[in-house]
């Protein structure tokens, strides 16, 4: 007869003493349990002990978590977590160096627990070690010089146990001192600092910026740019992202009127090429976490160009149509200007309208008009200048080449060129703010100061180009935007590390390739998309889920391995599941964590919500098991599965059984069972070495 399903089995260890095999009772309470233990090793006052994990988590056992023990867990009997934080903050503040060292190395480790961490700050604990860190160096000034090991992993375990327990979310990151700011700063801006040391820092003043508008301010004052450029000169990846993490903070939250500021800081400071040699070519592979910041400061620094895609042109504005005469002069070179006669301004009037509809504008009398729609606004003039003026020969040969061609055969160098750039701003979602999960950077745009503006010059030759490969009418212009777009879309995909690089995919994808590929597709879709097929899918489609919905489930069934973290969580009943929500959303991932890298793992994120305020948070092992578990959970609530995995086993069991019922089997019998496994050869003879 099975055991009851509120009795686990669990061994329970004492320091000195064989473990105990003991049944626990579920409906007892926790304290009971805890009394029972201590009563079978006769120690005395059970209310100063507890239960935690004897794994390397060593997480507190609570009435809160207590559901998630299974049969063969191995606890340990030890101290309750306000007597372990009682001690602790008595201990990291002895005098005795090599005591405090060993109570901050506990401290630094106990603090990913919430249970402990909710004790520890409760005795301020906090401001013990925020006043620590800003008396530590004056007041170990002399041991750091005969000591500097033993000073620098005192330091390092007191900033770790201060992130982990910020980490948890308890305490406002608004409560923190100028001097504490200054301080972590100066660990940042000190040459030689030890790794451990360096790394903590740049992680707080990360979640400083991030997390609290004031001391983005007093951040800002202490930290500048060029204190942190030596430290991605380094090969410290690790160093590196975090640093990068720290500009990428400083430029986020920065007001809008100081990012351009900022921007020209960085260029200064030449931080694109020094990416570029130290990180990106350096010789070892970019991790999650640095892809994504790398990705972040991309977006950031496209995010610079929304201003003047949001900005009319103003017709009336001297400056700004100076600018299209520079493109007109610089076309048809038009030196010498006809005299102020009004006969003369009549020819002048009828050759600038004349000019204006060789370069391909739609108002030939007023251009200006072209440049009020927003996007792309005058960001597409300034690619335009940009073209002319560092790309003269391509920009003249591309005008001349369209003034000579029939009216319905040239490819308005004008239009085309505000429309291309209205179509690069959505492919790179500029003005968008970054993804929390995306890590899809692109190399070559760190290989040159102004790489939109390239980006544009090699994507407007490729237009022209292409109209000319599509021998394209102004009835065919939205057609050839659409290759245009898939042209570069399957050119970014192959991630180019240069410009040049990127130029030459885009040789290779000429119309006719394109035309190939779409060929390609067509025929492995084998007419899918009829009329006849498509009913087929449809009636097809409700058993196709029906068969991953029981799939999806039975797998909820053999259950998952999932990492533990370090939040309350409880078995609960499927009839009491509200919700299931993902990402961050969750409420273990709402708060951002400086030193735990949690956008790594945000899309692996998920919680179930039951009851009122009450959640059981998940962290998938791989993507794979993260699409398993939120499409049965989903099911469960009758939702739709709506994960990427689902969409993939649809569409390849839909096309499977398509093709089936699409087999001549006329006078084919098919048999009910499968056939049966042939019996193993007598010899393996045949069996030979193709290597």
């Amino acid at each position: 007869m099975p055991p009851p399903a509120d009795i686990v089995k669990v061994a329970i260890e004492w320091p000195g003493a064989y473990p105990k095999l003991m049944e626990i009772d579920q409906k007892k309470p926790l304290s009971a349990i805890i009394k029972e233990v201590c009563d079978g090793w006769s120690l005395a006052n059970h209310e100063y002990f507890a239960l935690q994990h004897a794994d390397s988590s060593n997480f507190y056992i609570t009435e809160k978590n207590r559901n998630e023990i299974k049969n063969g867990t191995i606890l340990r009997l030890t101290t309750s977590p306000a007597q372990n934080a009682q001690q602790l903050h008595e201990r990291i503040q002895s005098s005795s160096m090599d005591a405090k060292l060993e109570a901050l190395k506990d401290l630094a480790s106990l603090s990913r627990d919430v249970t402990f961490a909710q004790e520890f700050i409760n005795l301020d604990g906090i401001s013990l070690l925020t006043q620590m860190v800003e008396s530590g160096t004056e007041r170990y000034q002399k041991l750091q010089k005969i000591m500097k090991p033993c000073f620098g992993d005192m330091l390092s375990f007191t900033l770790t146990a201060f992130v982990e327990l910020m980490d948890h979310g308890i305490v406002s990151w608004d409560t923190f001192s100028v001097a504490f700011i200054k301080k972590i700063a100066s660990f940042v801006n000190k040459s030689g600092m030890d790794i451990s040391i360096l790394q903590r820092s740049l992680a707080i003043l990360e979640s400083m910026v991030l997390n609290s508008h004031d001391l983005y301010q007093k951040v800002a004052q202490e930290i500048t740019i060029g204190q942190l450029i030596p430290h991605l000169q380094g090969t410290d990846q690790e160093i590196q992202t975090y640093t990068i993490a720290v500009i990428n903070a400083l430029f986020l939250k920065a007001p809008d009127e100081r990012r351009q500021e900022m921007a020209n800081i960085l260029a200064q400071k030449q931080l694109r090429s020094i990416i570029l040699t130290h990180v990106i070519r350096a010789q070892r592979a970019i991790n999650n976490e640095m892809a994504h910041q790398l990705y972040v400061l991309q977006v950031l620094t496209f995010n610079l160009l929304e201003d003047r895609m949001m900005t009319k042109m103003d017709p009336q504005d001297q400056a700004q149509r100076d600018i299209i005469f520079e493109l007109r002069r610089i076309a048809f070179d038009a030196e010498s200007e006809p005299n102020n006669s009004s006969g003369s301004m009549e020819k002048r009037k009828s050759m600038y309208t004349r000019d204006y509809k060789k370069l391909g504008f739609i108002n030939h009398v007023n251009p200006a008009m072209d440049f009020t729609q927003t996007p792309p606004g005058m960001l597409a003039l300034d690619n335009m200048l940009y073209f002319a003026k560092h790309h003269q020969d391509a920009y003249i040969r591309i005008v001349l080449e369209n003034s000579s061609r029939e009216d319905k055969h040239e490819c308005p160098f004008g239009r085309s060129s505000i429309e291309l750039t209205k179509m690069l701003c959505e492919i790179l979602k500029v003005g968008e703010l970054p993804s929390e999960t995306c890590n899809d950077f692109h190399p070559m745009f760190f290989t040159h100061d102004r790489s939109f503006e390239e980006f544009f010059c090699i994507c407007i030759q490729l237009l022209n180009k292409t109209w000319k490969e599509m021998r394209a009418t102004s009835e065919d212009f939205n057609k050839v935007m659409q290759v245009v777009k898939e042209q570069v879309m399957r050119a970014l995909t192959t991630k180019p590390s240069s410009l040049d690089q990127f130029k030459c995919k885009l040789q290779n994808l000429s119309y006719t390739e394109i035309l190939k590929i779409r060929q390609s597709e067509r025929m492995n879709q084998e007419d899918f998309q009829s009329r006849p097929i498509l009913e087929l899918k449809e009636k097809i489609q409700p058993e196709i889920l029906e068969l991953i919905k029981q799939q999806r489930l039975n797998r909820l069934v053999e259950g998952t391995c999932f990492r533990k973290l370090n939040c309350r969580r409880r078995q609960v009943p499927v009839a009491d599941i509200k919700a299931v929500v993902t990402g961050k959303d969750c409420p273990h991932m709402k708060e951002k964590g400086a030193l735990k890298q949690n956008k790594e793992v945000l899309e692996l994120a998920f919680s179930i919500l039951y009851d009122s305020n009450c959640q059981l948070n998940f962290i998938a092992p791989d993507k794979h098991e993260y699409c398993i578990w939120t499409d049965g959970l989903n099911a469960l609530l009758g939702k739709d599965m709506m994960s990427e995995l689902t969409r993939n086993d649809l569409d390849t069991l839909l096309s499977m059984e398509i093709k089936l019922r699409l087999l001549d089997l006329e006078n084919i019998q098919i048999p009910d069972a499968p056939p049966p496994i042939p019996k193993e050869p007598s010899n393996y003879d045949f069996v030979y070495d193709c290597n």
